[in-house]
């Protein structure tokens, strides 16, 4: 499973064609965003209103998902500053003159803010297709809910404040659909009370973000857990061996945590190595892919809770203007989609999923 990034605001034949080509490619889920918060084309313009233009090149999106036979993994607000993020509700709750405080983590403990979010969430879960006509929270295009990208919250290293807010946000949406499965969004760190912050962790400073890769995915109403890769925003000094040593090392730990503590999936939700890195070749993202495939195809072979990987980020020609350092028009460069395409068979193969046309034509040979 990987991700192709989304954008509401891109152009529909861009849709269209990038969602055929990763259809082609056998792939089976991807991961976008589902919110734009007070930025420029905003989903949700203020507080509970929202552009319906907006909203039905949400419904475009996965309407053609389920023409090609994609699934969707919505993810609910960012926690980073890009298109609005957990900034933009505290600005919000400021500007009207309800909010606690201005630090950006009074997202996670203020009563106005918890109440703004559950509004939005509530409004996309029940917002009914203008496409298809089927409810958001019924539709079977929609694999799951990603309750937020990326969370931290530094005012509470204890890491009380954000389980607080997963466990009261995991219950509301279960409370709303109990059809799709929900995940959190993490990076991944071990928390500071976590015998694996030390071994484990990139660097000291990951165990005191107010996150705790355990804590924070062992509720019942988390069905899977999330983990980040970004060895090359994690480290300055390491050479690339030692990022790939680390990432194999990183996502083992994540998988035998699925399997021995957690009892449930793990998915690696973003992974990515930046074309800025210092003397950086093409040839050093095919490295970094193929560490990546080989774990997850090793916990699939034994059946284990290494669920899938999502490479942020994908694009079609023409979508240059979305790109960070990140992105790949993956059949640019021929190593790069044998790689993805290869494992796309394998993981189809160890599953017995070779069901779908573009599937079959793909892993005949």
């Amino acid at each position: 499973m990987i991700i192709k990034y989304l954008s509401i605001h891109v152009s529909r034949p861009r849709i269209r064609e990038m969602l055929q080509a990763a259809a082609k490619m056998g792939l089976t889920v991807c991961r976008t965003w589902a919110f734009n918060d007070g930025d420029y084309n905003a989903l949700q313009i203020a507080p509970g209103q929202f552009d319906e233009r907006v909203f039905k090149a949400l419904d475009y999106v996965i309407a053609e998902s389920r023409q090609v036979g994609i699934r969707l993994l919505f993810s609910l607000v960012n926690n980073l500053q890009a298109y609005g993020g957990k900034t933009q509700y505290v600005k919000w709750a400021w500007d009207e003159g309800v909010g606690l405080s201005a630090s950006n983590d009074s997202f996670f403990f203020d009563p106005s803010i918890r109440l703004y979010f559950k509004n939005y969430v509530k409004t996309i879960l029940t917002r009914k297709n203008s496409i298809t006509g089927v409810v958001y929270r019924d539709d079977p295009t929609i694999f799951g809910w990603e309750l937020i990208n990326e969370p931290r919250c530094i005012t509470d290293a204890s890491g009380d404040t954000l389980q607080d807010w997963i466990e009261e946000m995991s219950s509301f949406i279960k409370s709303i659909d109990r059809k799709h499965m929900l995940t959190i969004g993490l990076e991944g760190f071990y928390g500071p009370k976590s015998p694996k912050k030390d071994s484990v962790n990139p660097e000291f400073w990951a165990a005191d973000l107010g996150a705790d890769f355990i804590r924070n995915s062992a509720p019942s109403t988390i069905d899977f857990a999330s983990v980040h890769i970004y060895p090359d925003h994690w480290f300055k000094k390491k050479s690339l061996e030692g990022k790939l040593k680390f990432v194999a090392k990183w996502m083992r730990s994540h998988i035998e945590d699925g399997d021995q503590v957690l009892k449930k999936p793990v998915m690696f939700t973003e992974f990515g190595l930046s074309d800025l890195n210092k003397g950086f070749n093409p040839s050093q993202r095919d490295q970094f892919y193929k560490t990546v495939y080989d774990v997850i195809y090793e916990s699939a072979k034994k059946k284990g809770a290494g669920g899938g990987s999502f490479a942020w980020q994908y694009f079609v020609e023409g979508m240059e203007d979305y790109n960070d350092d990140f992105g790949i028009v993956p059949w640019k460069r021929a190593s790069t989609y044998e790689i993805i395409t290869k494992h796309t068979c394998e993981l189809a193969k160890v599953h017995g999923r070779i069901e779908s046309q573009n599937l079959k034509q793909l892993c005949s040979h």
